[in-house]
Order: C-alpha cells, then structure tokens, then sequence
C-alpha cells in the first residue's frame, strides 16, 4: 500500500474552484509519510530482534508497545487516537482505502468519513472556500447550517449542490433519533451511538438558531482535551454543531453529550 503522490497531483491538482483537491493531496503525504515511518522503524525493530542491529532505548520501547498493544512513541506524526494498537491499526487501513477509492473513482466522493482525516478542519475550511469561490463571496461571511439527513451514507450517490455531506461521528451520552428528529436520552447500558449524515450547508451571514437546539461540541477523541497547534487551532477540538432538541439544552451540557470522531476500542 502506497500513495502515488505525483500521480494524485497529477489527477488531482490544485483549482481555484475545488479546494477538495488540494485537502487530498495533503492527506495522501501525511498517511505516505506515516506508512513509511511504520514501514522503517518495524523493519528495525524485527532486525533487533534477530541481533542484526543494536537494540536501542527507542526499538525497545517501539517493541513493548507493541506487545503491550499501545501506539508506540515512535510513530510520532500519527493522528491522536486513544485506541489499542491492533484497533489503531484497522482503522488506518480502512482510512488508506477511504483515500484510495477517492483517487480510484477520479471524483469526489458522494459523502465524507469525516473521521479520516488527519485534519479535518482543512475540510471544512475548504468546503467554505468552495462555495464563496463558486457564488463570488467573502468567505468571512460564509458559515455552516447543520441539517441531520434522513439517509445513510451508503445510500448517497450523489453529493448536495452545496456543501457536503459528512459522517462517522459518534454520540456520547444521548442518541439521535430520526423518528423525532432530536437527540434523545440514551437506552440504558449504551454509551456511545453512532451519529445520522450530517448535511453541511454553507450559508452567508447565517445566524446559527438558539431555540431548540444543542451547540455540541467535536472532538478527535474521548479524552477531550488537546493543545493549541502551531495552526491556531486545537488538536482536538473540531467544532460545534448544532443539532436539534426537543428539550432544555441544559439537561445535555450536564451529561456532557459531545460527538467524537474516534472512540477508544
């Protein structure tokens, strides 16, 4: 498995008016440049193993990682995530294929694995960048309206004419339900829901609604917390969205509900 990256740019390369290439592009290098770091340093640490090589601090700390099934240290330019090394490990591959059907189908994608990407603020930026570009306006000005789809992802074919539809978030501490259109309480023992498509609609100089509604926070992952980058932005933070509620908002911001992109198993 490898990202061809002058092929991509190549396929895929950098318009004004599709910024969705540009965020491939810069996908394929980050997961390229952590398969190599993969790659090299599991090479290494098989050649300790066997005596080939000295087994330094850091191919012995690398290998009772990974017998302890924890993400090693060594692979420093992965994405956060809180889950054990053979969970971790699935959901690369899969995040690898998401990528590669994308470069395979010569298109962009219908709906978006949201929780693919290593960023996925540059998604969104590039989503607002699309519109403003496509209808000639500040993209300043330009914000989100959330609207909770009826479908499953499966069944898109075919992307909105605005915006996008995004998915593969996770619900902590409430449900989403369709029949109703609101987040509701959770069914007992259930601690984590999977969240409808969300339709992400770009809008200009939109005021985002504050009855009937739960500004939930996104996170990368369940620890919640993370440290400003180098960007500006947080390494776990995504944003809020807003979802409708048939009830008090505070009786959510007391449970704590928040949709995630990763989960811890």
């Amino acid at each position: 498995l490898d990202f061809d990256l002058e092929g991509i740019a190549m396929q895929f390369p950098t318009r004004y008016e599709e910024s969705m290439n540009t965020l491939l592009q810069q996908e394929s290098t980050r997961f390229q440049r952590l398969l190599a770091k993969i790659r090299s340093t599991l090479g290494q640490v098989k050649r300790a193993l066997k005596g080939l090589v000295v087994m330094s601090g850091e191919l012995e700390a690398m290998s009772n990682s990974i017998y302890s099934q924890k993400i090693p240290e060594l692979w420093d330019n992965a994405y956060p995530s809180l889950k054990p090394l053979r969970s971790f490990f699935a959901e690369f591959l899969d995040k690898c294929k998401f990528l590669q059907d994308w470069i395979d189908s010569n298109t962009t994608p219908s709906s978006y694995w949201i929780s693919c990407f290593f960023f996925p603020q540059a998604f969104l930026t590039g989503q607002l960048q699309n519109y403003a570009r496509k209808h000639v306006l500040p993209v300043d000005t330009i914000s989100f309206e959330f609207a909770v789809s009826q479908l499953h992802h499966s069944t898109i074919t075919e992307g909105p004419g605005n915006g996008a539809y995004i998915y593969g978030l996770f619900l902590e501490g409430a449900r989403y339900d369709l029949t109703v259109d609101s987040i509701v309480e959770s069914h007992p023992k259930q601690l984590y829901t999977d969240c409808p498509t969300l339709h992400l609609v770009p809008k200009q100089d939109y005021v985002q609604p504050t009855e009937n509604v739960y500004e939930c926070p996104v996170y990368k992952t369940l620890a919640r917390a993370g440290t400003l980058s180098t960007t500006g932005h947080s390494t776990n933070f995504v944003l809020f969205v807003m979802l409708p509620s048939n009830q008090d908002r505070r009786k959510w911001i007391k449970a704590g509900v928040a949709l995630f992109t990763s989960l811890k198993y």
